[in-house]
């Protein structure tokens, strides 16, 4: 499975969207680096816990992760014998708390996840080292008591601090310097008490000039008396650095100690991350546990692709026994390439351990390998390019498949000769079902209808399509072929039903012809449906003019165009031939009734009385029309707009 296979499945998509919902750095690089297992046994046991992990979250969503990244290097930081910071034990003593509170939290759960919660069994009991630093840190600083010494040494340093900011301001009082200050008041500068004294004064106070004013006007001196407080308080501040220093090696050296206890708790914390990243994604997408065979077995029951989410028109096929290939046709847009992708992706999903957005009871094979070949979509001259990339692509699937594989071809044998390109998918197709693959094709070759039909081991697939609507509905009918459905549009849209017979003959090589039921069954229906009966009851009258009856319409009808598969608003019609004006985007063009048919009537979109001007015609056109209906102003007219 390379990457470019799971890139066109939209794996590595679907990982990028779980790597959102994890919490800590390594759970998104984990999730980021996931690849699909081929051990059924490893397979089983990533679904189970998933499916534990999201009957969890069902109780409570809010499962206590704590980051990983700060205690990784904080821990590195330790065995290089450096002491850890005041800040990286807080965040150290966080994630104790978190290991504490995960633990009792998935015990907690224990009924409705008996396998993860045991997971929790093994972070070791960390509230020793979580209360001594709790003991020796408060509000991210040192504790007071985290030791008797650092007590003492700050109970003096707090008496020694406090007598001299004292003297300091009995000093800027005294009698004898008063008429020395600049100011009567002290200075605190860097971190010492200073006396504000005039410049010419400053030799009649006995100290330490520490700064001087941008004017030179003033010293600011440090008296004698102060400084031998001062260098008291200084031999406190450096015997408490070094106490700090001391509490924090021992706080360091506690952590060192558990070093592995500590590694084992990251890694079940990583590991709940990753599982509950998955299980919130799966969750959200209401997945069920599928279940894994290696059988050969594939039954996928009701599923969407997830990246289509709860809109998706929802998936059902099953491959068994000696049925393993399934040809599927269909229009372009019908969904043949979104079924062959649904197919893929939910299969290496399962085998990543996440459940599927498919109903209970599915089941996929376990498979060794997956091959993709998708267009790629090069414009239509490119298409001799294409052919040969998409075709060396096919050649070295040819080479690698085997009994373990599963195969996914789009619109095989395209981008060449019709029938060259027939006879090759034909016998790819072929060729990969004798090498044992599970296989998925999709073509808009008839002939293989044929040969899906007739050959052992294989079943066509059709995607549905709505002849009423001439819209795909993107359901897909395993066992059926499909009718021919160009014709029948042709002859819905009012192709002549000898022309389409003729055609249908030259595309059979006149060995068959087009069935006259169907002619007379698309007849029926067209009939049935000149008179549309809107959600009021009311029946569309006809007229009848030299070419048949006419449809009526009434202004304002929203109404489906088949010529350009666009919906308009009736204008104006119809005339003697049955035309009427359809304004589609802002412009009003001629359609004949027989390519209109009623999307929305009118009744239903607009109040009784509504002023359709609004609608059809010009802003200016209406206020000019306003003026004029409320007054005569001399000059003033307005052109009918058409």
């Amino acid at each position: 499975m390379n990457n470019k296979t799971l890139d066109i499945l939209d794996y590595n998509r679907i990982l990028d969207e779980i790597a959102v919902l994890a919490l800590t750095s390594k759970g998104k690089e984990t999730i980021r680096g996931c690849k699909p297992s081929s051990n059924k046994k490893q397979v089983e046991r990533m679904l189970h816990e998933t499916d534990e992990a999201v009957k969890i979250l069902k109780i409570s969503a809010s499962v206590p992760i704590h980051s990983l990244d700060e205690i990784t290097s904080s821990l590195e930081q330790a065995k290089k014998g450096m002491f850890l910071r005041t800040e990286q034990l807080t965040r150290a003593l966080s994630f104790f708390e978190h290991c504490r509170k995960l633990k009792r939290f998935m015990l907690d759960k224990e009924s409705v996840a008996p396998v993860i919660a045991t997971y929790a069994l093994s972070i070791s009991h960390l509230s020793d080292i979580e209360d001594e630093i709790a003991r020796s840190l408060r509000h991210g600083q040192i504790d007071d008591y985290a030791t008797q010494e650092l007590a003492k040494i700050r109970r003096h340093l707090r008496q020694e601090q406090e007598s001299l900011k004292n003297k300091a301001e009995v000093m800027s009082r005294s009698k004898k310097i008063t008429s020395y200050l600049q100011e009567s008041m002290i200075v605190e500068k860097n971190g010492r008490y200073v006396l504000p004294i005039k410049k010419q004064y400053r030799n009649k106070v006995s100290g330490t000039v520490i700064d001087t004013s941008a004017s030179g006007a003033t010293v600011f001196m440090e008296p004698k008396e102060v400084a031998d407080i001062q260098d008291a308080v200084n031999v406190l501040k450096l015997s408490e650095e070094h106490e700090m220093e001391q509490i924090l090696y021992t706080l360091t050296g506690i952590i060192l100690e558990n070093e592995a206890e500590i590694n084992i708790a990251m890694e079940t914390m990583h590991h709940y991350d990753v599982i509950f990243a998955k299980a919130k994604y799966c969750r959200e997408m209401e997945g069920n546990i599928p279940k894994i065979n290696e059988d050969y077995k594939v039954d996928l029951i009701e599923a969407r692709h997830p990246m289509l989410g709860k809109d998706a028109v929802p998936l059902s096929l099953k491959l068994e026994g000696e049925t393993r290939a399934l040809v599927i046709t269909g229009p372009n847009t019908g969904g043949k390439t979104v079924t062959l992708k649904t197919v893929g992706l939910l299969t290496l999903m399962a085998q990543t351990g996440l459940l599927i957005p498919a109903d209970e009871g599915s089941e996929v094979h376990l498979f060794q390998k997956i091959y993709v070949d998708m267009g790629d979509g090069q414009s239509i001259d490119e298409n001799l390019s294409t052919f040969s990339s998409r075709m060396g692509n096919i050649i070295h699937i040819l080479e690698k498949t085997d009994n373990n594989s599963l195969v996914l071809l789009d619109e095989l044998g395209s981008g060449t000769d019709p029938s060259e390109g027939m006879g090759l998918a034909q016998v790819i197709m072929e060729q990969l079902f004798l090498k044992g693959a599970t296989l998925l094709a999709t073509t808009h070759y008839r002939e293989l209808k044929g040969f899906a039909e007739e050959k052992k081991g294989f079943i066509n697939g059709s995607m549905e399509f709505d002849l009423d609507s001439l819209q795909p509905t993107y359901r897909l009918l395993v066992g059926e072929t499909g009718n021919s459905q160009a014709f029948d549009i042709a002859l819905k849209l009012g192709l002549h039903p000898d022309l389409v017979k003729r055609a249908y003959e030259l595309t059979n090589n006149n060995t068959v012809t087009f069935p006259e039921k169907r002619i007379s069954e698309l007849n029926k229906q067209s009939l049935e449906r000149q008179i549309a009966i809107d959600k009021y009851g009311r029946k569309r009258s006809k007229v009848q003019n030299k070419g048949g009856d006419i449809t009526i319409f009434e202004q304002g009808d929203n109404v489906r165009i088949s010529a350009i598969d666009d919906l308009g608003i009736v204008y104006q019609g119809p005339d003697d031939k049955g035309n009427y004006v359809v304004q589609v985007k802002g412009e009003k063009t001629m359609f004949n009734h027989k390519r209109l048919s009623l999307y929305i009537s009118a009744r239903e979109l607009y109040p009784e009385g509504y002023d359709f001007d609004i609608v059809f015609k010009s802003k200016e056109y209406r206020k000019k029309k306003h003026l004029i209906g409320r007054k005569f102003i001399e000059g003033l007219s307005i052109d009918e707009e058409q």
